[in-house]
């Protein structure tokens, strides 16, 4: 096996006094609520943040160019006037608290994106976990092609079951350097950072977990299956595809250590306390709802609940949670294609309810929780759920823009 799938590289972190502005949440939350992105971007005027250097995708409809080409040239200013601190090489153990959970904690390592391939079936010592969507890559590939620096909200689960990695990590975080700690802006709980410099044993406990014997008696098969991307999986897809555009164009001697072979990312063992899966609902809207919920009720989609904005309803199939969701999936982009409308996907029960409620145009389908103990087991056996299928946790507990790490030579 390539020992190159897990680096310890430099990471960059801010030169600021005031975290809270800096890091902001993934920008594939709140696509429906513009009210979180306005009152964000107030709190953050005119401070160092990353809000100036990455795109919310609500915004990937409006003068999209123009935000991308503002936001390299953020990054080349912030690069230029001393915005970053680059650490030396090593990881950072991340511990959040968020208003769901008391702790979680994550390991921010570099991957190799030689070892990831997002198809349905990979084989791939990294995988995604749900369906990647080909035509989601190229807006955030304009946004990745001519940056310089790369600010992940990738979080990439882990099988763990005995807990010795990040978790010893945690136990012994006194005797690493404290990096940062704080409170994360728009209500998303704390962060802690520690700077994990003697990584080599490290690395060692992650290829340990690709024992044969282990394999086997957990998946019944030889499969040398490391990481599951839990979220974030188009970014991750994008970077894949920058890479595969970018090799092309550099001699073969310099591919090995070029930064944009590589992608930073939060490892997260599936077994840590504070990973949850919710599942992620959808929102259809802009359409008739009579003839969208009679068309609806012939769907089996598994054990579902469908809001109408008055009341929830229990319509119960026989399918399991990925054939239901791909029906459900299926059914929707048929009515949309033939009678208009839109779907967008929401986590939470709550605001699902709150985007329908008052809209006679809107329609919530809800799906039921994974069981986050069977992910590995399911995806080395069947390959990618669909996508969409699970969140890790609420919407406020995505992971922060925080860390940054340069692509670019």
């Amino acid at each position: 096996m390539d020992k190159k799938v897990l680096i310890a590289d430099n990471i960059l972190l801010p030169n600021t006094s005031d975290m809270s502005a800096w890091a902001c949440i993934a920008c594939d939350q709140f696509t429906s609520e513009p009210e979180y992105w306005n009152e964000l971007a107030s709190q953050v005027k005119g401070k160092k943040t990353t809000l100036d250097l990455t795109l919310p995708e609500i915004y990937l409809e409006d003068n999209a160019d123009l935000r991308i080409e503002k936001i390299n040239q953020n990054i080349k200013n912030y690069l230029n006037d001393g915005s970053f601190v680059k650490l030396d090489k090593g990881f950072i153990l991340t511990v959040r608290s968020t208003p769901f959970v008391e702790r979680r904690i994550g390991l921010m390592a570099t991957i190799d994106l030689e070892e990831y391939e997002y198809s349905q079936k990979s084989e791939s010592l990294i995988r995604a976990t749900e369906g990647t969507i080909e035509e989601r890559i190229p807006p955030r590939l304009k946004i990745r092609k001519d940056a310089d620096v790369e600010f992940p909200h990738i979080m990439v689960l882990y099988d763990d079951e005995n807990r010795e990695i990040t978790e010893t990590l945690y136990k012994n975080r006194e005797k690493y350097k404290k990096v940062y700690d704080f409170t994360l802006n728009m209500k998303g709980g704390k962060i802690e950072g520690y700077f994990i410099d003697d990584y080599k044993e490290v690395i060692d406990k992650f290829y340990a977990l690709l024992d044969t014997d282990r394999l086997v008696k957990k998946y019944g098969k030889d499969d040398k299956f490391l990481f599951a991307v839990g979220d974030g999986n188009h970014s991750l897809a994008t970077a894949k595809t920058h890479w595969n555009n970018l090799k092309k164009t550099i001699p073969c001697q310099s591919r090995k250590t070029h930064p944009a072979r590589y992608a930073l990312v939060e490892l997260v063992n599936v077994y840590d306390e504070g990973i949850y899966f919710e599942p992620i609902h959808r929102y259809v809207f802009g359409v008739d709802k009579d003839k969208f919920l009679k068309g609806l009720k012939a769907v089996n989609g598994g054990k579902m609940r469908v809001y109408d904005g008055k009341a929830l309803t229990n319509q119960d199939g026989d399918s399991d949670l990925p054939t239901g969701i791909r029906a459900v999936d299926a059914y929707i982009k048929q009515f949309i294609e033939e009678n208009g409308g839109t779907v967008d996907y929401v986590h939470g029960d709550e605001n699902l309810q709150k985007l329908v409620n008052g809209r006679e145009d809107a329609v919530g389908i809800l799906f039921e929780k994974l069981d986050k103990g069977d992910l590995f087991r399911y995806v080395s056996k069947n390959g990618a759920f669909p996508r969409k299928t699970f969140s890790m946790g609420e919407g406020i507990e995505k992971r922060y823009y925080l860390e940054g790490r340069r692509i670019t030579k």
